[in-house]
């Protein structure tokens, strides 16, 4: 996970000297409320019931020109707990995302149109209290990985405060993938 932050602090650490010097350079920071869903979970074969919920995500970017941007989101998706027949299984689910964007030339001068890809570094954390035969027992769960993510956008800007609406995703194994609606409010601070 450090990797993964150096990785994206670098690239967004010269975007910002650029985006100094460009005539529209931007560097905005945001937070906003998301709807997510994970559909599909599946622990040891057995279908979990799907994640459907309201959480939060925070957000970091530079926009050097007004065509292209880098980005990077911290999402979390939210928990859930199943009860199965022989055991009752808590998960919870974080992201990491780090995105390029691009911007639509569209010739409003409030409103911004952006579709972005990128990779998300996933984790996946809970336990599992198993009951009867074998002896029962409470077992921890963990797993984490990288996958390619996008999404599409819109948002509206008013001197330096913007609204923004916007649809991610990305796939998580033994799901059918995370999906998230979000509305942000981004100040930008350049």
């Amino acid at each position: 996970m450090r990797k993964l932050l150096l990785a994206l602090a670098a690239p967004l650490a010269l975007a910002a000297a650029a985006a100094a010097h460009a005539d529209n350079g931007l560097l905005y920071v945001g937070a906003g409320l998301s709807r997510d869903s994970v559909d599909g979970i599946t622990n040891n074969g057995f279908s979990l019931s799907d994640l459907d919920n309201t959480s939060w995500k925070a957000l970091i970017g530079v926009r050097p020109v007004s065509y292209f941007g880098i980005e990077a989101d911290y999402l979390d998706l939210g928990g859930q707990t199943t009860v199965l027949p022989t055991e009752t299984v808590h998960t919870s689910y974080r992201a990491f995302t780090g995105y390029a964007v691009g911007y639509l030339p569209i010739p409003v001068p409030f409103l911004d149109v952006f579709g972005k890809a990128g990779l998300t570094r996933w984790t996946s954390s809970g336990n599992s209290s198993f009951f009867g035969p074998p002896p029962p027992g409470l077992f921890s769960l963990s797993d984490n990985g990288t996958e390619f993510a996008w999404g599409v956008g819109a948002q509206a800007h008013l001197g330096n405060l913007a609204a923004r609406l916007e649809y991610e995703g990305f796939n998580l194994p033994n799901t059918n993938g995370a999906r998230m609606l979000s509305l942000d409010l981004i100040l930008s601070l350049m």
